[in-house]
């Protein structure tokens, strides 16, 4: 299997009511209570789109937070433009058990339809047991929201599938320096998510939740995801939370500084501000100089230690 592939936990719909109608029918598809054609507004990019679809968003859920408007119209923009054609998803079928397919056409409208925005997909014979799934791989599938990005269990994917695993450290971003690092800081966003009471961070901020669920990691932006989103328990503030992971550190500030501004720009309401927070496994010199002429971005390090009992 190709390594430029990209894969999707989908859920198809509330506790993957309509499962059985996608894989009979051989699609996946949402609907976000947008209830037009999108096909003209997916080239001009995620801003453009986001320009169009929030607006129907909040007419027709009147009440709704920008977060909440954000993130759904983000996962919309997600099946219906940013997976591609040949990228793989998994999609839970309400009994413990993930199918799997391969998305085989673009974009397109089916207007009399519960899910009417629509990608076609060649399902596999074989599905997978959550049960076999590592728990970092359940963690990551089973988060909230219909669409999250599994991407970086690509090894355990191919392995489960039946293809051929690929390395663990393995990385194609040029601007990752340090594929170790990498490689264990993908999964501490996760780690982090699951101890977020217990963190320094914790005691101030919560994750952005809806409706009483999370849905604050992985928070689409037109420049990417935010690692983590949290705002502050007296909700004056937001709080974005980059993992280094690796990476070259102008590249972390540069990054987390369009987080910010998006956060400022779409997400704000009068009097909240926003704040930034940087965590590396090392020390960084070029980064603590970076962030030297900020005054709204913290740097923070974390350890990783582990003990041994005799049984």
């Amino acid at each position: 299997m190709s390594t430029s592939r990209n894969y999707y936990r989908i859920m198809l719909g509330r506790k993957s009511c309509f499962a059985r109608e996608c894989h009979d029918g051989e699609f996946i598809g949402g609907h976000w209570s947008i209830h037009f054609d999108l096909a003209h507004l997916l080239n001009d990019g995620w801003q453009a789109f986001r320009e169009q679809v929030v607006p129907a968003f909040h007419a027709a859920n009147p009440g709704n937070s920008k977060v909440t408007a954000g993130l759904s119209c983000g996962m919309l923009f997600t099946i219906c433009e940013r997976i591609r054609q040949g990228d793989i998803v998994l999609c839970p079928d309400g009994n413990r058990a993930y199918r799997v397919g391969e998305v085989i056409s673009d974009y397109y409208y089916e207007e009399t339809t519960l899910l009417p925005h629509r990608r076609r997909v060649r399902w596999y014979k074989d599905t997978i047991q959550r049960s076999d799934m590592s728990t970092p791989l359940q963690n990551s599938s089973g988060s909230i929201g219909t669409v999250c990005n599994i991407t970086k269990h690509t090894a355990e994917l191919e392995g489960l599938i039946g293809g051929n695993p690929q390395p663990t450290l393995i990385s194609t971003d040029e601007l990752v320096e340090d594929p170790s690092v990498f490689a264990l800081e993908k999964h501490l966003e996760d780690f982090l998510v699951s101890n977020w009471p217990n963190t320094e961070l914790g005691a101030r901020y919560d994750i952005v939740e809806d409706e009483g669920e999370i849905v604050g990691q992985q928070y689409p932006t037109d420049t990417g995801a935010i690692d983590i989103l949290a705002i502050s328990k007296d909700k004056k503030e937001y709080l974005i939370v980059e993992l280094k992971k690796g990476r070259v550190s102008d590249a972390v500030v540069g990054q987390i500084q369009r987080y910010m501004g998006f956060v400022l720009d779409e997400l704000t309401d009068e009097g909240q501000t926003v704040r930034g927070a940087i965590i590396a496994l090392e020390d960084d010199l070029r980064l603590r100089r970076a962030l030297r002429v900020t005054n709204n971005i913290d740097f923070y390090r974390y350890q990783v230690s582990f003990k041994l009992f005799k049984s």
